[in-house]
């Protein structure tokens, strides 16, 4: 037990008075992650591999690229020119006791890696739209790590795409931010806003950049959950990259590209996780149900209050539900509901004498410790219904957090008060690059400064004559703003 009141098994700090704290050692006690020798990168164990891999394959995200004709490939790790983007490249100088004739560099992202390839691959309008995607990992040697959230390394999916119009780019951005907000909300159950970065804020030498950003209310920071980028020509002007047009003219592609990471596993720690520990939602969990054996000590049944165990998880099984048995004998049952407490499992099906006299099984929900007798005899349905309200109740009450921590302003002074109290900020601006410069500049200090972080897509109304908050100046859109990870 903890040395605070209430918190789970080995937990020290609690969510509210240490967040930060209370994160890190939520992933290293949930087993999530292991520190590794340098600083920055850590070890993903299977608990956290396993959801990166549903959200991967076996659900949802490859699923979906794939209808739409993207190809999965894999571009090398190390380049042999400099990145020209704003992030610090780590470079190879020597192998072995060798010092290499020109110093590689390892991707950060893989634009410069993959468009000489294609300028080779695109010659005329037939070889569009192409689409490609990979699987991979990236260095970028961030100043200040944290697990999952800003890894010095981490996976990521990047999709490249071209296509012979801007119209067709267009349309993929969006499409692709769909898919965003779908992992993230149908998911992970963490609501997303969908929307526009500003200029200042966009990708490096994009067109501009779409963005699926979260917020947690604990630290009162927005994360950039995953970006679609429409490089629009730029890239294409670059490398070359234009084909025939069947008009007997050449002209450049239209390009994007797109990726979400690990950062996800963080943010969904970040939003659900409580002072038991993780909390997971249902779809992907890769343990949805854990059945626990609580016999009596001086009972006889014990043999068969495990027989109704390794039972109990074979029909869940059967049924496609994800599920296992702690038959461990070296642990109490109340070791054992408080190890898979702190490692999130939604849901706990716990027989004992009792239940296997009445034939049933008493279960408790990971979201709000709620308690029901099941009948065996509808075990499998009930259980289904239960992790359908799981993931739909972490959803709800993550969005009623999110939604109570939004704040409309319409002047400096709402806005520095707002923006004191941890708040996410929604405020009209006149969308200029120096006055988001300058808010930067009156808010830096020890939290960071605050930023845009994305003009919604869902814009509401804008009366006529509104100003800007920071500048004074006629507003144009209405903008998210605050402290970001």
């Amino acid at each position: 037990m903890g040395a605070e009141s209430g918190l789970g098994l080995g937990l020290s700090h609690s969510k509210d008075a240490n967040f930060e704290q209370w994160y890190t050692e939520v992933v290293v006690k949930g087993e999530m992650i292991e520190f590794y020798d340098i600083t920055g990168c850590y070890i993903l164990r299977p608990w956290a591999m396993s959801i990166w891999e549903i959200m991967q394959e076996s659900s949802f995200f490859d699923v979906e690229i794939r209808k739409m004709n993207v190809k999965n490939c894999y571009f090398p790790l190390l380049l042999t020119q400099k990145e020209k983007n704003n992030l610090e490249v780590v470079s190879v100088a020597r192998s072995g006791d060798s010092v290499l004739e020109q110093p590689i560099a390892i991707r950060t992202t893989s634009e410069t890696i993959i468009y000489p390839y294609f300028s080779k691959l695109v010659r005329t309008h037939r070889d569009l739209p192409l689409r490609l995607n990979q699987w991979c990992n990236v260095v970028r040697w961030e100043s200040s790590p944290m697990p999952f959230i800003r890894s010095r390394e981490f996976l990521w999916q990047e999709g490249h795409t071209a296509f012979a119009t801007k119209e067709e780019a267009y349309a993929e951005v969006l499409d692709i931010l769909e898919l965003y907000r779908r992992i993230y909300e149908e998911f992970l159950a963490v609501p997303v806003i969908k929307g526009k970065k500003s200029e200042h804020q966009k990708f490096a030498g994009g067109l501009y950049t779409a963005t699926a950003e979260a917020f947690v209310p604990n630290s009162g920071r927005s994360v950039q959950g995953a970006t679609s980028h429409c490089l629009g020509q730029n890239f294409a002007k670059m490398f070359t990259i234009c084909f025939d047009d069947g008009k007997g003219e050449k002209a450049l592609v239209w390009q994007n590209s797109w990726a979400y990471t690990t950062r996800t596993i963080g943010v969904m720690t970040m939003v659900h996780g409580d002072d038991k520990g993780l909390v997971l939602p249902p779809k992907v969990a890769s343990l949805q149900v854990i059945v626990v054996p609580v016999p009596d000590k001086d009972a006889d049944d014990t043999r068969l209050i495990f027989d109704a165990c390794a039972s109990t998880v074979k029909s869940l099984n059967e049924a496609g539900i994800r599920a296992e048995a702690d038959c461990n004998d070296s642990n109490s049952a109340e070791w054992k509901c408080s190890h898979w407490e702190m490692k999130g499992v939604p849901l706990r099906i716990e027989i004992g004498p009792k239940d296997l006299a009445n034939n049933t099984a008493r279960a408790v929900r990971r979201d709000n410790s709620s308690t029901s007798d099941i009948p065996m005899a509808d075990l499998v349905e009930q259980v289904k219904a239960m992790l359908d309200n799981i993931q739909q109740n972490l959803f709800d009450a993550a969005k009623r957090k999110r939604d109570a921590c939004i704040q409309i302003v319409n002047t400096w002074e709402e806005f520095a008060e707002a923006l004191s109290q941890k708040k996410m900020i929604l405020a009209p601006w006149c969308d200029k690059e120096e006055v988001e410069e300058d808010v930067m500049t009156r808010t830096k200090g020890e939290m960071g400064a605050a930023k845009s972080l994305c003009s919604p897509f869902e814009q509401p109304a804008l009366p006529e004559g509104t100003l800007c908050f920071a500048s004074g100046e006629p507003a144009t859109k209405w903008t998210y703003w605050g402290r970001s990870y």
